[in-house]
């Protein structure tokens, strides 16, 4: 099958993973984004970012080679544990800027979480600057659109949270956000659907990844030359996701339409009956389930691959 090309102008930045999640990211890549390649040419570059030794920080793009030398403390003594972490004033603004432009496109109401009680000064100047934006900025457009934005105690978010159907946007310190993120989407289904946006408050630049991490016991499993059987659902939104953004940037809408159906196959290809061991758990039960019920990493992949030529093929 031939597919005519589509003209990029601009690249996507694409960044590698570890363990389980190079596996599959290299099978996406040869495989339903390998059609998507045909169609829009070679438009993507890759970056990468090793730690080389102590306070030494070496960055390669595109070859060039960057070090930044980082400043490193030593404690001594018989033992303890330090803890030391900051946040900018800028960073924490454009932090809630982001929070905010999304919560309004979105319409939902907007909830900060954090432990003021316990982090006084450090959770107290998220608390306080996420105010102060909020009443510069978007307090009038909020209440113009019918919702709102409140601090809430992490404790209370949560709870809140378990209890709630949804609809509103949750802006979370890292921690909290990984915790609460994994926790969601297994209580939805499966860490292998969740894929993550990151957008800046300009609102042009994007991270797009998969949630998940790199699933290190499907690793050590493939390591070993077992059968693994992967979600690739999240990776796979991670590209589409970054090239529905450069569409939107450079108003291409057939990038745009390549990425939207290659999201398209990823769900039928499961509502079809196609689907990798973690979905046909939820679908069978444990008891039940047995081998050809679900397919493995690389079969789920071509599966996708095959639905994505056909919904491409009757455009």
């Amino acid at each position: 099958m031939a597919f005519e090309k589509i003209k990029v102008s601009n690249p996507i930045v694409e960044m590698d993973g570890d363990e389980m999640t190079r596996v599959f990211w290299q099978s996406i890549k040869d495989k339903p984004i390998c059609i998507g390649r045909h169609a829009f040419g070679d438009q993507y570059r890759a970056t990468d970012a090793v730690l080389k030794g102590p306070g030494k920080l070496k960055l390669v793009f595109e070859g060039k080679e960057e070090q930044i030398d980082l400043e490193v403390f030593n404690f001594t003594g018989a033992g303890g544990v330090a803890l030391s972490m900051y946040n900018t004033d800028e960073s924490i603004r454009a932090f809630a800027e982001a929070s905010m432009t999304t919560a309004y496109e979105k319409k939902w109401p907007l909830y900060l979480s954090t432990k003021n009680t316990i982090l006084k000064k450090y959770d107290g100047r998220f608390k306080d600057i996420f105010q102060e934006v909020y009443e510069a900025g978007w307090k009038s457009k909020f209440e113009a659109a019918g919702i709102w934005y409140e601090h809430r105690l992490i404790d209370d978010m949560v709870a809140y949270a378990l209890k709630s159907e949804g609809g509103y946007v949750w802006a979370c310190k890292n921690y909290d956000g990984d915790v609460q993120s994994d926790f969601l989407a297994q209580g939805f289904g499966s860490l292998g659907l969740m894929t993550s946006v990151l957008v800046c408050p300009d609102g042009k630049t994007i991270e797009a990844e998969a949630a998940h991490g790199t699933v290190t016991r499907h690793f050590r499993v493939h390591q070993k030359g077992g059968e693994t059987s992967t979600n690739s659902i999240a990776s796979i939104f991670a590209w589409t996701r970054g090239l529905a953004h450069r569409a939107k940037l450079d108003d291409n809408a057939r990038l745009l339409d390549f990425a939207l159906k290659l999201e398209a196959a990823c769900v039928g290809t499961v509502e079809s009956g196609k689907m990798t061991k973690d979905l046909a758990l939820l679908v069978h039960g444990s008891a039940s389930v047995t081998r050809s019920h679900y397919l493995n990493t690389e079969e789920f992949i071509d599966a996708v691959a095959t639905e994505l030529r056909s919904r491409l093929g009757a455009n």
